[in-house]
């Protein structure tokens, strides 16, 4: 996987953020699937940031792993 290529899913995710808001969130599936979109977009980023960190110390990029949404998303930096 590339750079890009998490980019590119980012991107995806963000459009179908956008789109779940549009329709609004009134029914627990949207909700639901809101949240999972909203997971996966902090989990894009996090390996996105993984991988720029270890290229940018001579480390393989290739080696960034997708962490877990407990991880991510209780992160304190």
């Amino acid at each position: 996987m590339q750079d890009t290529d998490v980019l590119d899913n980012i991107s995806s995710l963000v459009e179908e953020e956008k789109r779940l808001r549009a329709q609004g969130t009134n029914s627990e599936d949207s909700q639901k699937r809101l949240r999972h979109v909203q997971e996966q977009l902090d989990q894009c980023w996090d390996l996105l940031r993984q991988r720029r960190a270890k290229a940018e110390f001579g480390e393989d990029p290739d080696a960034a792993q997708v962490r877990d949404p407990g991880t991510v998303e209780n992160y304190e930096g």
